[in-house]
């Protein structure tokens, strides 16, 4: 079985970077190593070739087709509001790599897909998916954010898995202990070496510059690979990561059990929630304790607090951090004197929603996963989804099977968190490594491994939704903050950038649709750092889909930069409030 790590020699010649991107960066100082541009090259044979000719060790390729220019459908993409994007004439090869029998009788395999523009930029770019994988999306590198393009119509040559295991959404996996190795790091460490070498097969070379990123589980992904295999990849692109994946899931499950006590202070009628994957299963509708009339109650009150810290209300917080050491739920949120009227909130309420915020916690009081900032995306649809439904329909499973030992079933509202906590960092007998071990990045609470990424010349960015329901954006930046204390001039290996508004990879009152790969590739291969990125909403008429959550009274294409932290995006005095030009990174 061929696993091991492989180096390939890298091209030397500069190129022409990427379509402009609407970012502003500077030069940074201080890397040991800058790398060059790569360097663009054309398919050496044709695509019915790459089957006969490619040969690596446990791969079984089952398919090479071309591909015609144009635009390509994405059914049920994670975290992509749109459902087709433009594509270039490419190759799509699929495959398996490493079939086998697991030790719970079923079988095994990861599943990949590659696609291989004819016209290539000399880049390669590992499709890190979403949720607990176990489908092979479709691998055009969707950028999270809501972006127009992917990876493969900027020239890049993508891959996409299944992590090892198949079943969308299905937990069972865990119990066989080399398929959630896999789904921690091992389909990473194995698919890598893989696509490089097709990638030679191919254009009759490896890539010169590699890159990895996803969105939510993608960023997780991500992230292990940025602490494993740091001579692998040359940039990583880091969205809403659940580094801390087995933490926030128990986080789920217990906040599930606040929502749930505080449902029967309302007086509104009962009713069910859909279950989100199976059809005409219902869920106990934990949303009435706090509805979506409490939530924008709340965000009004955020903004009517915080939306001026940054020199102008425009119905945007920017000022994350200044927001979050000047709002009270208890002070600023109106209390109802005589019973809720849909103006105000209840002491029970209040109290809930400061809990929740606050993070969970075992009975001791020791906190096992981050706070959660407060942010006018409260309200969002995308906000209730994962805190009232996929607590109920996705967290209980994935603690019984995959991020706890030993196997357990855990039913929602379940309430043995002490038990559910330990459980997370025990090694069970048949598994080498406790779940924490394998889902989280190594040493994430001391990320020494960065001053490696940095030595060699690669780079990190990081973007997350303020808004984000399940893995919070505080922590995000919680561990941006520990990179900076470990690394000498760590904000020139990584970069965060908070989106205000925004919920799990999109969505919310925000202007979610933006370009991060652009200015990470410039980053890499050209030491320009970004200082910010422009990204713009989803109104009316967007190519890439409305964002039916905005307000009216914003404009349909208004514009914010999106600041590297901790500089905060701050109103000019003059122009337009629908401009990013109005605005500064300060």
């Amino acid at each position: 079985m061929k696993t091991a790590r492989v180096t390939f020699s890298i091209g030397v010649a500069s190129v022409a970077l990427l379509t402009a991107c609407m970012h502003t960066g500077d030069k940074t100082q201080g890397t040991a190593t800058q790398l060059k541009a790569a360097a663009p090259a054309a398919m050496s044979g044709k695509c019915d070739d790459i089957a006969v000719k490619f040969k690596y060790d446990n791969v079984r390729i089952s398919s090479s087709v071309a591909v015609a220019a144009g635009a390509v459908a994405v059914s049920g993409a994670p975290n992509a509001p749109k459902t087709a994007y433009d594509a270039p004439a490419h190759c799509l090869v699929k495959g398996v790599m490493d079939e086998r029998k697991g030790t719970d009788g079923k079988n095994y395999a990861i599943g990949f897909e590659m696609r291989l523009p004819i016209q290539w930029n000399g880049r390669f770019y590992y499709q890190a998916n979403g949720g607990l994988d176990g489908s092979v999306q479709v691998a055009l590198g969707a950028l999270g954010g809501g972006p127009l393009t992917g990876a493969l119509h900027q020239g890049f040559a993508v891959i996409s898995s299944d992590a090892g295991h198949a079943g969308n959404q299905n937990p069972s996996f865990g119990a066989d202990p080399e398929a959630r190795q896999n789904y921690g790091y091992g389909a990473v460490a194995k698919l890598t070496p893989m696509a490089k070498n097709l990638i030679a097969t191919a254009y009759g070379k490896a890539p010169d510059r590699s890159y990895i990123g996803g969105c939510s589980n993608g960023g997780r992904h991500t992230m292990v690979a940025a602490s494993r295999f740091t001579d692998q990849y040359d940039g990583y692109l880091v969205g809403a990561p659940g580094y801390r994946l087995p933490q926030a899931a128990l986080a789920q499950v217990w906040g599930s059990g606040q929502w749930r006590d505080l449902a029967p202070e309302t007086p509104l009628a009962a009713s069910s929630l859909n279950h989100p994957f199976v059809p005409n299963l219902k869920l106990t509708d934990i949303s009435l304790g706090f509805n979506a009339q409490d939530r924008q109650i709340v965000a009004d009150a955020i903004l009517a607090k915080c939306d001026a810290l940054d020199g102008v209300k425009d119905g945007m917080v920017q000022d994350v951090v200044g927001c979050q050491k000047i709002f009270d739920v208890a002070r600023d949120v109106p209390s109802c004197t005589a019973g809720r009227n849909g103006k105000c909130l209840g002491v029970l309420q209040k109290n809930t929603i400061a809990k929740v915020f606050a993070g969970g916690k075992t009975t001791d009081g020791k906190p096992f996963y981050a706070s959660f900032p407060y942010d006018p995306g409260v309200a969002g649809a995308n906000w209730a989804a994962w805190k009232y439904q996929n607590s109920q329909a996705l967290d209980p499973g994935a603690l019984s099977y995959v991020f706890n030992s030993p196997l357990r079933e855990v039913k929602a509202f379940a309430t043995n968190y002490d038990e559910l906590h330990n459980g997370i960092y025990a090694k069970p007998a048949g598994y080498s490594e406790s779940s924490d071990e394998t889902i989280s990045p190594p040493n994430h609470g001391k990320p020494i491994y960065m001053n490696a990424l940095q030595k060699r010349g690669a780079k990190m960015l990081t973007y997350h939704g303020v808004s984000d329901p399940v893995f919070s954006e505080a922590d995000t930046r919680a561990w941006v903050d520990r990179v900076n204390q470990v690394v000498p001039n760590g904000s020139n290996v990584v970069r965060h950038f908070s989106v205000p508004g925004m919920n799990h990879c999109s969505g919310g009152p925000a202007a979610d649709q933006f370009d991060a790969l652009t200015p990470l590739v410039q980053w890499v291969e050209q030491g320009i750092a970004p200082q910010s990125i422009t990204a713009s909403v989803r109104g009316a008429g967007n190519a890439g889909g409305v964002n039916a959550e905005l307000p009216k009274t914003w404009a349909a294409n208004r514009t914010r930069p999106l600041c590297a932290y901790p500089a905060v995006a701050q109103y000019k005095g003059s122009g337009s409030l629908e401009d990013a030009a109005s605005f500064s990174c300060k």
